[in-house]
């Protein structure tokens, strides 16, 4: 949306021949032209202080809105105030469904009537300024809603109560929903991420190891998990190396968004630790590793194991072969003479039988366990 509010103001600017800046209801500045600097007029306190910080301060504010800019319904003009170094502007207010949602500013040197209704540049901004506030409306409800599915997701009981109701008269709880978890490589979640359309609702939620993005889904009447899939892998590409996604199970309304969080995060996690599940991976395929992403961790029976990468590399690839010393061996790419030494070399420092069903079921979760919390 950023780029196209930019694309949106550099038009403006254009058509009216003036530099040109674009803030929100709250002065909060969102896009402004480039600027000759030899050019009289081009530049005043007010501009300059706006693109430097990004906004204005209540003072500020207060004057312009005394002039009826927050309820005007078309272009007008403010006066200059050369003592405060303030220049005369052009406003055209930006409105969408009968609501002021930003405002266009021009320091067109005071030559553009405001009131011309032939003037055919200043009708074309205004409608240029008609679709900046139709897609201002739709960043501020997508916000709302953003910031209702994460209050759903991590907020107190009472919140999240509050923010289900605000989802579920927002969305048709008559279609499947999943959540997606996106959790960036080690650099983090850009500032400028840019988050998914297609009626999917974003937001970024704290986490121990960092931001991470949880996206809310609607899916088809039958469920189909490809347009959640095809959306993580789309996500994926504007985010660092080594980041994963998960995807929670579907299930119809918002009433159990806290369990499908912990599926997505859970599948996420799988992603960002194995090879052949990454880097978007699905709760429903994941087997057994779904009951390892509830272990704390590997047991302290294995510890002293993950001290040895070959040992517990071997100790892995023969459990994951059921046991097969052939097909142990194969995979390894070792004699089956190495591969027996190994093995027992395993028993000795964990003190398990690998002739027990239980203490290979322990070594084996305690293994992928440990690839799940990060050990070697």
């Amino acid at each position: 949306m950023r780029d196209d509010l930019q694309e949106l103001v550099d038009e403006v600017s254009r058509l009216l021949a003036a530099p040109a800046t674009l803030e929100d209801a709250e002065f909060t500045l969102l896009a402004f032209c480039a600027h000759d600097d030899s050019q009289d007029g081009a530049m005043d306190a007010v501009r300059t202080r706006s693109i430097l910080t990004r906004g204005s301060p209540a003072p500020t504010r207060a004057w312009f809105e005394e002039f009826g800019i927050a309820s005007a319904e078309g272009p007008l003009r403010t006066p200059a105030d050369p003592e405060a170094g303030i220049l005369t502007r052009l406003v055209i207010p930006v409105r969408h469904e009968g609501r002021t949602r930003g405002y266009l500013w021009l320091l067109d040197g005071g030559r553009i009537d405001p009131s011309d209704p032939g003037d055919p540049a200043l009708a074309a901004a205004v409608d240029l300024a008609a679709d900046a506030g139709k897609l201002l409306a739709e960043r501020a409800g997508g916000d709302d809603l953003g910031r209702s599915l994460a209050a759903a997701l991590t907020g107190s009981s009472t919140a999240r109560a509050q923010a289900t109701r605000a989802l579920a008269g927002t969305l048709d709880d008559r279609l499947p929903l999943v959540l997606v978890a996106l959790v960036p490589g080690p650099d983090g979640l850009p500032d400028r991420w840019r988050r998914p359309g297609a009626g999917a609702v974003a937001a970024v939620l704290d986490d121990p190891s960092g931001p991470v993005a949880a996206v809310l889904v609607p899916l088809s009447r039958t469920g189909d998990l490809r347009p959640a899939g095809a959306l993580a892998a789309a996500s994926l590409a504007g985010l660092p190396r080594g980041s994963a996604a998960g995807v929670s199970q579907a299930r119809t309304g918002v009433g159990d968004l806290p369990a499908q969080w912990a599926e997505a995060r859970a599948a996420a996690r799988v992603a960002a630790a194995v090879p052949d599940l990454s880097p978007v991976a699905h709760w429903a395929e994941l087997g057994a590793w779904r009951l390892v992403t509830a272990l704390p961790g590997p047991d302290p029976a294995v510890a002293p194991l993950l001290a040895d990468p070959v040992l517990a590399g071997t100790a892995e690839v023969f459990l994951d072969c059921g046991g097969s010393a052939s097909r142990a061996a194969t995979a390894l790419r070792v004699h089956r003479q190495t591969l027996y030494y190994r093995l027992s070399r395993v028993e000795a420092v964990t003190g398990l039988d690998l002739a027990d069903g239980d203490a290979r079921l322990l070594l084996h979760t305690s293994l992928r366990a440990a690839r799940l919390t990060g050990r070697p």
